[in-house]
């Protein structure tokens, strides 16, 4: 981990915290931004320190607030708050053969510091896990230099946006700086045609069903980009055979 000497002299630890300190704008932005909007959501300056420090999952967390703030329903509130970190089931899938090999405990805090650019970032530099110990040791160097950057960039903005959120004014569109840095994370993991037609019919439902209360639209885009993918793989397993 972070406190891990021989991981912090590593130089793949450098390169991942050089990695990630070139996003790490954005990520402080968004940070900065739901720092902010938990407060003007209705959360006490200690509630929204408490559920950064603890949730850490900036997407998670604006998408759980309004929910919060209207007196929605807690199944509705904990539904979406897992619909929407869905993503991380596949992160974690993928990036399982690299960290099996730590005890449980240290993949349970590598699982929870490891973010979306963080994870972007390690499987565009290793595709297959580390073949001996020193491949290991490097990759682990390598993922926590990335993520150090990226924990300190979200939690020193949103603890200042959290502090500020009465200080700082709205139309400085904060909110805007936030999709921002959600776009370069979408752009970043549309790597594949399912993958684009995903975040399409994502975005498309999203907008088609914006009228829905309890921001259950977002349960709407989720659901109709996995049936929509599920239908695609589906049929191109059935197609395959057939050309062959």
């Amino acid at each position: 981990m972070f406190w891990q000497a021989h991981l912090r002299a590593h130089s793949e630890f450098r390169q991942g915290w050089r990695d990630q300190t070139s996003v790490a704008l954005g990520i402080g932005a968004w940070g900065l931004m739901t720092g902010v909007a938990m407060v003007k959501s209705g959360l006490s300056p200690l509630e929204a320190t408490l559920m950064t420090l603890i949730v850490y999952a900036g997407s998670a967390q604006l998408a759980a607030v309004p929910l919060i703030a209207s007196g929605a329903p807690l199944w509705v509130i904990l539904a979406a708050a897992f619909c929407v970190n869905l993503r991380f089931v596949v992160f974690s899938a993928h990036l399982r053969p690299h960290l099996m090999h730590l005890p449980r405990w240290q993949r349970a805090i590598s699982g929870y510091v490891t973010g979306d650019l963080s994870y972007v970032f390690f499987a565009k530099r290793y595709h297959q896990p580390g073949a001996n110990d020193a491949e290991r040791t490097a990759q682990m160097a390598y993922l926590m230099g990335n993520c150090a950057v990226n924990y300190g960039a979200w939690m020193s903005c949103s603890l200042i946006g959290i502090a500020l959120a009465n200080v700082i004014p709205t139309a400085w569109g904060l909110g805007f700086a936030g999709i921002l840095a959600l776009v370069g994370v979408l752009c970043s993991l549309a790597s594949s045609p399912l993958r684009v037609v995903s975040a399409t019919v994502a975005g498309a439902a999203a907008v088609a069903a914006f009228a829905l209360p309890l921001k259950l639209n977002i349960l709407v885009a989720i659901a109709s980009a996995v049936l929509i993918c599920l239908v695609i793989e589906q049929a191109l397993g059935k197609a395959e055979p057939h050309h062959a």
